[in-house]
């Protein structure tokens, strides 16, 4: 019987390793979070259990980083180790675009006041975006998607 915790994870480690790959990340990377989301998913018992057991590591294909992030899914339902808040109406449709996480979204929201289709434009145009951890998207495929959502949301 597959856990319900073991399946989100695993969820979670392959939407990670979707992401790196479409940021073009080392391949073995890629490669750690797919082994690691199919060792999670066949585990019999409850990934927190193990967890709190700290026997994580001992399962084949994870290490000590990859079992830290799945800790924190346990503990706060987020592989960063943040509790997860949904997003403002107003940007939800934002994650969508390629290279935007929900922290990177909050931050823009919440500290740099991003709060239209417009602002994002405007900041992605500046290249200050690329200058935030984590981004590697390039700036036109953000801005690709950024008019396609916003033909989307005017039809």
């Amino acid at each position: 019987m597959t856990q319900p915790r073991n399946s989100a994870i695993a969820v979670e480690l392959r939407r990670i390793a979707a992401e790196l790959d479409r940021q073009h990340a080392n391949p073995f990377r890629i490669r750690a979070y797919l082994r690691a989301a199919d060792a999670i998913a066949r585990l019999p018992e409850d990934a927190a259990a193990v967890a709190k057991r700290g026997e994580l590591t001992t399962i084949k294909g994870i290490g000590a980083d990859l079992a830290k992030k799945i800790v924190s899914y346990c503990e706060h339902g987020t592989m960063d180790g943040n509790p997860t808040e949904p997003l403002p109406s107003a940007i939800a449709d934002w994650a969508s675009l390629p290279g935007l996480s929900d922290p990177l979204l909050h931050y823009l929201h919440d500290r740099l006041q991003i709060r239209t289709l417009d602002d994002l434009e405007a900041l992605v145009r500046s290249r200050f975006l690329r200058t935030l951890p984590h981004v590697t998207t390039p700036d036109d495929e953000i801005l690709e998607a950024i008019a396609r959502l916003r033909a989307r949301s005017e039809t």
